[in-house]
């Protein structure tokens, strides 16, 4: 019995390597301590109360950030482990297979689960106060999609300390992903865990596509909507287009491990081009669906903080609308070397030169904002301006890989990494650290310090420079991507010491933001304005942070910059003050079946990489009951009372408008 009991054991918990235990120990000592800090301050009721069971959009999108900047270190922390492998020739800090894993799970957790929900924060935290409303379209389905996305990511983590992390790439080609060639139970996390997320992210592209159509303020056309807005239905619009086809991809993978199909195993009859080409369908668009939300907080920041109209407004809305469309025929270009064939080539590369076409119109209208603009320095301001010329060479290097002849020499080498990092991390990560220094005090009624985030600043972006401009140079010189190790004889030893020193330069950076947030935590004063950047939009027009029910009556939307506007003509003397009428305000009341549900997939998606059906079968019905319970509940709304309303308005100091 105990030596069973062992074998078990020794199958199902990842065993063997130090850094495995130390992880084990971190994670028990951890989980201990947040059970302490619970139990003892008696704070069970309120988390469940006021965070699990929540639908307002405002605390999901907070629990998405805060999930974020987790996932964000975890990625760091493989990223870092990378580079001490690579900093010298020979090293043997990590094994090969070690290495295999660390790489795979970096690239998933980095776009799918640090990106993406950070990503998602900022939708959900922002666009229902830019548009003047109360809440999404549906909230019960934003709850959802946060649990399922939150249930995915800890089902792919576990794999880290059970089972096995994955191991074939962060796309997982066939045929390093099927059965014959993994016979472990890393890949069926890498499908599971993104399968179960993936859901989350359809759903909630869905439902901030209506909210934006449906929701907005009196008055406010498309063509009067902030920026930001427009940027999130445009990556909306491609999520509904795109995570379909992941989701079939991903199945029919699992399908090839689970039930011994051959969907893409040539030996059966299929065909492992067909997943490459399934997966980039899904995985150029997501690039685009990660990098417009980026592009309105720019064309946001840039026009706050250089008191202008952003200039090219509506060449803005075309160019993202445009970039939208063309993200799905572009795919081609990451297999120019696999034989397409040269009219398939010359297409894609045509393609993916045009795409550039709409992403340099952005540059240019941003900086004809700032043009003649009355400029000012906040770190909000700081990061649009540093992700410049950044993207521009980004933008660049794209160009020169697009090149199909070009790109047999530049394909598969360190100069697609580091032209891909120049994009995700300057494009991406450097957007939505701007969005959330722009954002914080709205959020939470305060401002991140500004000397602590200029520290940052600049520590992020030398780092970033010191890191990736010297893996062009290795990408030239012959250095190939997943190497783990390299001789003395090959020259790249200078290069990979400085590209190392750059990254932890990074991890500095990160940590001192952390410090930024708890020092600003303990010490900013709170926002007593609503306004504390001067800015354009809706969501500055009320206190910081939003109530409940954001806004006491509705605005009525005139223009475009309407808060922008109103403040202009007061100050002329020609806003005229009406007295606001208020009514009881229809709300959505909390909710526990979306993140019970979400535990049930997650019991389910664990039952389906161990292939244990008596978790399976339990997981799979939980899910169908809870989907049974919530459609016989008619009890989902509540109304505020005006009387509740004055009250909160008097605690909370009526903003003037």
């Amino acid at each position: 019995m105990w030596d069973q009991i062992k074998e078990f054991a020794s199958e199902f918990f990842v065993t063997g390597d130090p850094l495995i235990y130390g992880a084990d120990v971190s994670i028990v000592l951890t989980m201990l301590a947040i059970l302490f800090v619970l139990t003892y301050y008696k704070k069970w009721g309120w988390l469940w109360s006021e965070w699990i069971t929540s639908v307002d959009h405002k605390k999901i999108g907070i629990m998405y950030i805060i999930a974020s900047i987790l996932m964000l270190f975890r990625g760091g922390v493989d990223a870092l482990l990378m580079r001490a492998q690579l900093v010298m020739p020979d090293m043997q800090f990590l094994q090969a297979d070690h290495y295999n894993q660390i790489f795979t799970t970096h690239g998933v957790i980095m776009i799918l689960f640090m990106a993406m929900p950070l990503m998602f924060g900022l939708f959900n935290v922002i666009v229902p106060l830019q548009l003047g409303a109360r809440d999404v379209a549906f909230p019960f389905l934003n709850a959802l999609s946060f649990w399922l996305f939150f249930a995915g990511a800890m089902l792919f983590n576990l794999s880290f300390v059970i089972g096995g992390s994955p191991d074939a790439g962060w796309l997982a080609y066939p045929p390093y992903s099927e059965k014959a060639f993994n016979p472990g139970v890393g890949q069926d996390f890498y499908v599971w865990g993104i399968q179960i997320s993936g859901i989350g992210s359809l759903m909630t592209g869905i439902n901030f596509i209506v909210t934006i159509l449906k929701m907005r303020a009196p008055g406010m056309s498309l063509m009067k909507m902030p920026m930001f807005s427009w940027s999130v239905l445009s990556s909306c619009i491609a999520i509904i287009f795109a995570f379909p086809i992941l989701t079939v991809t991903l199945a029919l993978l699992f399908m090839d491990r689970f039930a011994g199909t051959h969907f893409f195993t040539l030996d059966g009859g299929g065909n492992p081009m067909m997943y490459i080409n399934l997966i980039w369908m899904w995985g150029h668009p997501e690039v685009y669906i990660i990098v417009l939300p980026a592009f309105g907080i720019f064309s946001e920041v840039v026009a706050t903080f250089s008191k202008k109209k952003l200039f090219g407004y509506k060449s803005m809305v075309f160019a993202m609308i445009i970039i939208s469309v063309l993200s799905f025929l572009v795919w081609a270009h990451h297999f120019f070397t696999m034989g397409s064939g040269a009219d398939v080539n010359a297409f894609f590369a045509l393609t993916t030169m045009l795409i550039a076409i709409p992403t340099g119109v952005k540059v240019f209208n941003w900086l004809f904002t700032m043009f003649r603009g009355k400029i000012t320095f906040e770190t909000p301001m700081l990061w649009t301006i540093g992700i410049i010329p950044n993207f521009v060479i980004g933008g660049m290097t794209g160009v020169l890989l697009s090149v199909a002849p070009a790109d047999f020499q530049y394909h598969n080498s360190y100069f697609l990494i580091a032209h891909f990092h120049q994009v995700i991390i300057a494009g991406v990560v450097f957007g939505f650290f701007a969005g959330l220094y722009y954002w914080w005090p709205k959020v939470f009624g305060f401002k991140l310090n500004e000397r602590i985030g200029r520290w940052a600043f600049w520590l992020w972006n030398i780092g970033f420079y010191l890191c990736f401009m010297p893996q062009y140079a290795l990408g030239l010189m012959g250095m190939t991507r997943r190497v783990y190790t390299y001789g003395w004889d090959k020259g790249w030893f200078e290069m990979n010491l400085v590209s190392t020193i750059g990254a932890v330069i990074m991890g500095i950076a990160f940590l001192v933001q952390i410090w930024d947030i708890a020092h600003s935590i303990k010490h900013m004063k709170r926002d007593t304005t609503g306004d504390p950047w001067n800015a354009r939009t809706l969501e500055w027009s009320i206190p910081s942070p939003a109530p409940l029910y954001n806004f006491a009556t509705l605005p009525q939307v005139t223009s475009q910059d309407d808060w922008w506007e109103r403040k202009l003509r007061k100050e002329a003397g020609q806003e005229a003050r009406t007295a606001e009428t208020l009514e009881p305000i229809h709300m959505p009341k909390n909710s526990g079946i979306p993140f019970i549900m979400s535990m049930f997939w997650f019991l389910a998606g664990f039952g389906f990489v161990f292939d244990w059906l008596w978790l399976i079968i339990p997981g799979l019905i939980g899910v169908a009951v809870s989907m049974i319970v919530h459609s016989c509940n008619y009890d989902t709304d509540y109304y505020i009372s005006v009387e509740e309303i004055e009250r909160t308005e008097a605690v909370i100091g009526k903003v003037n408008n």
